[in-house]
């Protein structure tokens, strides 16, 4: 594992969400088991592949002889509806509110009704600039978003610093030429990267430019 790039100063921070700034894992893993068991389909493979995409993309792959649009609602719909145990990675809210307005953003696989309810189940801050899966044509691994957050932001995709969970958004992330910071929460296992892992926000220190540019500091 490389180190927290600590010596080096970014323009702006995109973040994902699930995973990333709160934990919905639970949530999505009952929603999707209960679609998948209801459709004949095998749960255990799905899963692996379902965490950083877009709904629609995992609903093509394992059900193409299904109404897509259809089940991409009822999944939604399931997703809003269960927020019991959605909750924020240990102090991200706090990171976030540090951050200023103009040099942040989220960036998420999540259609845009079902990102606002999980951010607002969880306690955090909503972003000032928010890209989900109806905002593109295609969704992570491609970088698209990425590169739709640092246009709408005004900065160069090379001084943006990605925080990240998921394959899928390391590979856009890294397409977009973006260096990447991965959340490690919800890992049950240790995730095979050369970037570097960290458990949270707790232990990061934020520090600002005269220019208002972003660095990371680690919290003695």
């Amino acid at each position: 594992m490389t180190s927290l790039p600590t010596g080096r100063s970014f323009d702006a921070f995109l973040f994902d969400m699930d995973g990333t700034l709160l934990d919905s894992i639970a949530s999505a893993n009952r929603c999707w088991q209960r679609w998948a068991e209801g459709h004949g389909l095998d749960f255990a493979l799905i899963q692996p592949t379902m965490h950083g995409r877009r709904a629609v993309e995992t609903i093509r792959r394992w059900g193409p002889h299904l109404d897509v649009d259809r089940e991409f609602a009822v999944l939604v719909q399931a997703e809003m509806d269960d927020m019991d145990d959605v909750v924020a990675i240990a102090g991200a809210d706090a990171f976030l509110r540090a951050l200023p307005a103009d040099r942040w953003a989220l960036v998420t696989s999540a259609p845009r009704e079902l990102a606002l309810r999980r951010i607002d189940a969880a306690g955090l801050i909503r972003p000032p600039l928010l890209i989900t899966a109806d905002d593109v044509a295609h969704g992570k691994p491609a970088p698209d978003c990425f590169l739709m957050a640092a246009d709408a932001l005004g900065v160069a995709p090379g001084r943006c610093l990605v925080w990240e969970d998921a394959a899928a958004g390391i590979a856009a992330a890294e397409a977009a030429a973006m260096e990447v910071v991965v959340i490690g929460a919800t890992h049950a296992t240790p995730m095979g990267t050369r970037h570097p892992v960290i458990d949270g926000y707790d232990d990061l220190q934020l520090l600002i430019g005269a220019d208002g540019s972003l660095q990371l500091a680690v919290k003695a």
